[in-house]
């Protein structure tokens, strides 16, 4: 069950005060109608000006048990009036009510968004990879059961769910039928366990990644549908090792990886059906005339990985090119792969 008392508490005190004016509005209009005997629209209206002090003037002559009544409308109704205004502006000051809207945009925006990545975690690694989804940038969405997170990420204007993962609606409140793929990097192995298995579950299409703290939780993520799980403990051993042993190497792969850096990326692109690069080599389609990309591997739909295959090597439908290059240039390429599919 989500829990949502934290960040739906300001508005539950707003709608409990204006339901309270509501209900002296009505308790007022009901009591001249039955003291005084008054036409509704009548009674109606006194009731309003005598809540909001406006005071123009007794629309009937009162009667004293009506001007008792009215002494006690006032009361009880400016002081309603006074907690439903007082409400609103602590609504207004800290900024609860930009909150509440961003919250219903970003829940219009999660039913129509579609191929997109979701997100199960905002801690340490899913900030890091949220940050790359953004440089990119790729739609996703953030699931994370802390309702301060959630509240942060939706006044900046990103979709993002409270909740667990593990349990079916809220995935499904996230597009996980429309999703394309899925990274959860909660901080136990058993709750991603227990994500990958709802999330393959729920679609059998997906993508999914999965973060292994323990060194045995590898298999067993693999058995549950992750199509690839990293080890956060693991790579990290790696890389530093290698930046012991193999400094400029590691200079040059976080140079080509990281989107902080503008000379130099690595891209990966997809030969789709009916793309001029199907059935061709990249030299034919003027791959080797751009001097800033340079083909480094291409992995074809077996999932065999040719290293360094040259301009001259023949291409077919689903074959993935492994690209580094200029940003521009990396762009120029994927515009004419995109703009040549058929329809």
């Amino acid at each position: 069950m989500i829990d949502t008392s934290r960040s739906s508490d300001p508005t539950r005190h707003l709608m409990l005060a204006v339901m309270a004016v509501a209900a002296v509005i009505a308790s007022g209009t009901l009591g001249y109608i039955v003291i005084e005997g008054w036409p509704a629209f009548d009674a109606f209206y006194m009731t309003v000006t005598t809540v909001t002090t406006v005071g123009y003037q007794e629309i009937h002559p009162l009667s004293p048990a009506g001007r008792a009544f009215t002494i006690v409308l006032i009361i009880s109704g400016v002081g309603t009036l006074f907690y439903v205004l007082g409400n609103l502006a602590r609504l207004l000051l800290e900024g609860e009510l930009r909150a509440i809207f961003g919250r219903y945009w970003t829940e219009g925006k999660m039913k129509t968004v579609e191929n997109h990545y979701i997100v199960c975690g905002y801690g340490r690694m899913g900030k890091r990879i949220c940050k790359e989804l953004r440089a990119k940038p790729l739609p996703f969405v953030v699931i994370d059961k802390n309702p301060d997170v959630i509240a942060v990420l939706q006044r900046e204007g990103l979709m993002a769910v409270e909740g667990d993962a593990t349990q079916d609606e809220v995935l499904i409140r996230a597009g996980i039928e429309r999703a394309k793929g899925v990274v959860s990097v909660v901080n136990m192995d058993t709750e991603n366990l227990y994500i990958v298995l709802t999330a393959r579950g729920l679609n059998k299409d997906l993508y999914i990644v999965a973060r292994a703290g323990d060194e045995g939780s590898e298999h067993k993520l693999m058995r549950a549908g992750a199509n690839r799980v990293s080890s956060p403990y693991h790579i990290g051993g790696l890389q530093m090792a290698q930046a012991l042993i193999r400094p400029a190497v590691m200079d040059f792969l976080e140079l080509a990886t990281q989107s902080e850096h503008l000379d130099l990326q690595m891209e990966e692109l997809t030969v789709e059906q009916g793309s001029r690069f199907d059935g061709r080599t990249p030299c034919d389609c003027g791959f080797a005339e751009d001097r800033g990309l340079v083909l480094i591997a291409v992995k074809r739909t077996s999932g065999h990985l040719e290293f360094n295959p040259g301009p001259r090597v023949l291409l077919a439908e689903g074959d993935k090119l492994i690209v580094l290059g200029q940003p521009e240039s990396l762009k120029r390429l994927e515009a004419v792969i995109k703009s040549q599919v058929v329809a």
